[in-house]
Order: C-alpha cells, then structure tokens, then sequence
C-alpha cells in the first residue's frame, strides 16, 4: 500500500512538472516516467505531445514507443502522416519500429515512398526491419536505390533482419561501396542470410581493408558456421 502511495505521489509530481513553463522541468518529468507502466505514462506523455519545444516533443514520441499501449499505435500514425516536422515524422516513424506492430508496415512502406525528407525514410527503413516482416522486402529493395548512404545502410540491414535470402544479390554490390559502414551493415546483414552466396562474400569481407568490416565479416562467418 504504501509503495503504491509513493508512486501515486510521484506521478502527480510528474504530473505537475510537465505543466512547468521551464522545457527543461518537462524533459526530466518525462525521463522519470521511465518505471511506470505505459496505462500510467501514456496519460501523461500526451500532455506534451504538442509542446512548444521540439525537443521535448520529439522525447514524448519516443516515449510512446517504449510505452506501449492500444493508444500509442495511432497516435504515432497520425503524427507520422500528418505532422508538420519532420523531425517528428521521423521520431513516430522510429517509436513504429519499436512498438514491432505489424500493422505498422503499411503506414511506413507509404512514409518511405511518399515523404519528402530523407531523415523520415531513413526510420521508416530502419523501423520495417525491426518489425521483421518479409513483406517489407519490396520497399528495402527500392531503398538501395536511394541517393543518400545512410538510407541504403538501413535498407541492408533491414533486409538482414526481416531474412530476405532473395535480396542477397541485390546486397551483394555493395560490397565495394567506398563507405566501409556500409560494407559493415553488409557483413552484418549477411549473417542473416543463410546461404552460399552469403558464405562467399562474407570470405571476401573478412579480408576487408577496414578492421570493423573484418570483425563484422567474421561474426557474421562463425554465425552461420562457415568460419
């Protein structure tokens, strides 16, 4: 009984500070929301969701991705469509991945094709592997194409993680990418991927220039028992 005064007490503290007209008051209220359960953050992280400071917006829609309720997968959608940053259509997209619901998978295939900014796609990409559905393959593939790097490093690594063995050949020609974190989420990706295509490359990349690309080569061998 008494513990639950004490979070009760603590959650009116809570409550109060995210009225406070200091950003920083409402950052930390936020952070302390961190042991309650999502039915008693949710309420509360709402509180904020339209804040005058991005930045404590942008942590309130994190937080609903970590504070999982039916409410959050909404909420987050709507602001993933319709917000006027993208900085925010980038945070929901991101809190999508974390809820790992898989009817998310429409909503961030359509971000990725439709939204303007590349930061927007890049969570989108990196969120539809996280929800480790093949049917997410199609717009991965699409991602590769991209012209910024850090969307075709999402993309690799995605395909990696939803086990896109029919994309390995699509993967596989950025193996000699000048970037090396690129050739590093290949390694990566590749140990995901079961197959002697997968084993060859991963030879090759074990002999990498870069010592990161060479560790993630040789995980990634031992992984699937080819070392």
């Amino acid at each position: 009984m008494l513990n639950f005064l004490m979070n009760a007490l603590s959650l009116e503290q809570i409550a109060s500070q995210l009225d406070s007209p200091n950003s920083r008051d409402r950052m930390i209220a936020l952070a302390s929301l961190r042991p309650f359960s999502g039915e008693e953050a949710v309420p509360l992280i709402k509180k904020v969701l339209e804040d005058e400071v991005l930045q404590v917006r942008s942590m309130a829609v994190f937080a609903l991705g970590i504070k999982q309720t039916e409410e959050c997968f909404p909420i987050l959608v709507k602001l993933l469509e319709t917000d006027d940053d993208y900085g925010i259509r980038a945070d929901a997209a991101g809190a999508l991945g974390y809820l790992q619901d898989i009817r998310a998978l429409e909503p961030l295939s359509r971000a990725f094709y439709e939204d303007t900014e590349w930061l927007v796609r890049f969570s989108a990409a990196v969120s539809l592997g996280n929800l480790q559905d093949l049917r997410a393959k199609q717009v991965l593939l699409s991602a590769l194409e991209s012209r910024e790097t850090v969307v075709q490093q999402a993309a690799i690594a995605a395909l990696g993680e939803i086990g896109a063995v029919e994309a390995i050949e699509a993967i596989l020609k950025f193996a000699s990418c000048e970037d090396w974190l690129v050739r590093q989420r290949l390694a990566e990706a590749l140990g995901n991927l079961p197959d002697e295509k997968s084993l060859s490359a991963l030879r090759f990349l074990v002999k990498d220039d870069h010592p990161q690309v060479r560790q993630a080569a040789q995980l990634s061998l031992e992984k699937l028992g080819g070392s």
